[in-house]
C-alpha cells in the first residue's frame, strides 16, 4: 500500500513511526513532515492547508490510503475532497469534524443526547457573558469556540479574570476567527483524562487511554499549551470506567450524530473529567492528541496500517487493537518563550546519544539543514520511554533527555506526576 500522512508535528512523527512497521506498507509519504519524518517518509514540500494540492498529490501517486493528522484541515473538508476524488482516507469529514471545530455544537449536541458534560451557554456578545458569569459565580471555564491550538480554554477563579477573558477573546480578538463566539462552561472538579475510540461510521473501539499535562509549567501551573507531556495509561481509567465512558459519552455521541445526518469516522478524542459523580466531558477532538498519540504507539501491538484501513473502509470489525501492558511516557522538549513568542534556527545536539539510551525521540518542530537538526516550532522533540512501571517509563525518558544539548529549550521535569503519585 501507498500511505500519505498529511502534518508536520510528533503526533504525525509517531504515526509514520507505527505505520512504518506494516508488512503491508510499500510506500510513506508525509506532507509536509518533519526533520525526524525524513528517517521513514518521503516528505513533500505540501502544507495541510493546501487541500488542492494534497488530492492532485494523491491522485498522481496513487494513493491507498491518506491519513490526516491535524484538526484545522479536517474541519477545512480535506476528507471531503479526498473521498469525492476515490481516495481512501482516514480523519471525519468536514460535519463531523464540527465536533471540534466548534465547542457551541458539540456542547448542544451533548445537551439534546443527554452527554454528561458541565453546565454551559453560548455567547457573542460582552454584556450578556458578564451577566452570566455574575449569576454562575466562580470559578469558571471561557473557552473561544473555534480551533485554537488548544490554548483557546481559560480557567477563572475571580469574576474579574473572567471578565477580562471575555474581553480578551471577544474584544481584543486573541483568537481571531476561533474567537468569534464563546462557550462559557461550570468548572469541573476532578481528575482529567484522554480517551481514544477509532470508529468506522457505525462501530466505535475503545483505545489505549492517557492523560497529558497541557499546563507549561511544574505542578500544572501558567497558561495553556498544546501539551507538554503525556503518559498511557491513565490509571484513573480502569476497565469498569472504560465501559461506562463509552456507555454513556462515546457511543451517544456516534448515534446522536447520525441521528443528525452526520457519519463518523476516525479518532475520536474526548478529554474526559472523572468526577465523584461519574465521567464527564469536556471536550472532543477529532484527531489523535499531541503528545498522547506519542505514548499510544509506543504501546500499540497490532498493525496501525490494517486498523486505519479497516476503519476508513467502515469493516473495523475485522481489525483487532493490541496493547502492551506497560506503561509509556513522553516528556516535550519545547523552544524558550513557548507558548508564547520564540526562536527557530537554533541548533540540537545528542538526539542520536538519546536515542542509544533507550528512548524514542519523535521531532515535532524539527528541521535539517546542512545534515544538523534544527528548531523549527514551539513543541520541538518529544522524548518517550516504555518501561514495565511508569516510574520507570519516567526514569527513562528523563535520563534520555539529559543527553540532549540543546540550550535554547526547556522541559517540565514533573511529567507524570499523578500516576506516580497514586
Amino acid at each position: 500500500m501507498k500511505v500519505l500522512v498529511i502534518g508536520s508535528g510528533g503526533r504525525e512523527h509517531a504515526l509514520c513511526w507505527a505505520i512504518a512497521k506494516s508488512p503491508i506498507l510499500d510506500m510513506l509519504f508525509c506532507a509536509p513532515g518533519n526533520g525526524g519524518i525524513t528517517n521513514l517518509a518521503k516528505c513533500v514540500d505540501i502544507s495541510p492547508d493546501k487541500i488542492p494540492q494534497i488530492v492532485d498529490f494523491a491522485t498522481s501517486e496513487k494513493i491507498d490510503l491518506v491519513v490526516i493528522g491535524p484538526e484545522a484541515p479536517l474541519v477545512a473538508g480535506l476528507a471531503d475532497c479526498l473521498e469525492a476524488s476515490g481516495i481512501r482516507v482516514f480523519g471525519p469529514n468536514a460535519d463531523a469534524a464540527m465536533i471540534e471545530g466548534s465547542k457551541g455544537m458539540m456542547k448542544d449536541l451533548c445537551d439534546k443526547y443527554n452527554i454528561p458534560t458541565a453546565n454551559y451557554a453560548r455567547f457573542d456578545e460582552v454584556n450578556a457573558a458578564r451577566e452570566y458569569i455574575r449569576g454562575q459565580g466562580v470559578p469558571i471555564v471561557v473557552k473561544a469556540d473555534g480551533l485554537a491550538a488548544g490554548k483557546g480554554v481559560i480557567l477563572c477563579h475571580s469574576k474579574r479574570d473572567a471578565y477580562a477573558a471575555v474581553d480578551d477573546i471577544l474584544v481584543a480578538n486573541a483568537f481571531g476567527e476561533a474567537g468569534k463566539e464563546i462557550v462559557i462552561e461550570d468548572f469541573l472538579l476532578g481528575e482529567e483524562a484522554s480517551f481514544f475510540a477509532i470508529v468506522d461510521g457505525k462501530k466505535a473501539v475503545p483505545m489505549a487511554t492517557a492523560q497529558d499535562h497541557k499546563a507549561v509549567g511544574e505542578g500544572d501551573m501558567g497558561p495553556n499549551t498544546g501539551g507538554m507531556g503525556a503518559y498511557s495509561p491513565a490509571p484513573v481509567v480502569d476497565e469498569t470506567m472504560t465501559k461506562e465512558i463509552m456507555d454513556a459519552i462515546i457511543n451517544p455521541t456516534i448515534q446522536g450524530m447520525a441521528a443528525e445526518g452526520i457519519t463518523y469516522k476516525g479518532v475520536l478524542f474526548a478529554g474526559l473529567m472523572i468526577t465523584k459523580d461519574g465521567p464527564k466531558l469536556i471536550e472532543y477532538n477529532c484527531r489523535f492528541g499531541d503528545p498522547e498519540c506519542q505514548a499510544l504507539m509506543m504501546r500499540l501491538e497490532s498493525d496501525l496500517l490494517e486498523v486505519l484501513v479497516a476503519a476508513a473502509d467502515g469493516v473495523l470489525d475485522q481489525a483487532e487493537l493490541k496493547w502492551s501492558c506497560q506503561s509509556a511516557l513522553t516528556v516535550v522538549m519545547a523552544a524558550n518563550g513557548y507558548p508564547g513568542t520564540y526562536e527557530r534556527g537554533s541548533e540540537i545536539k545528542g538526539i542520536e546519544d538519546a536515542e542509544l539510551s533507550g528512548a524514542t525521540i519523535f521531532h515535532a518542530g524539527t528541521t535539517i539543514h546542512e545534515g544538523k537538526v534544527l528548531a523549527n516550532g514551539g513543541r520541538v522533540l518529544n522524548i518517550t520511554a516504555l518501561a514495565p512501571k511508569v516510574t520507570e517509563a519516567q526514569k527513562k525518558a528523563y535520563s534520555a533527555l539529559s543527553k540532549i544539548d540543546w540550550t535554547e529549550g526547556f522541559f517540565r521535569s514533573d511529567i507524570g506526576w499523578r500516576a506516580i503519585r497514586r
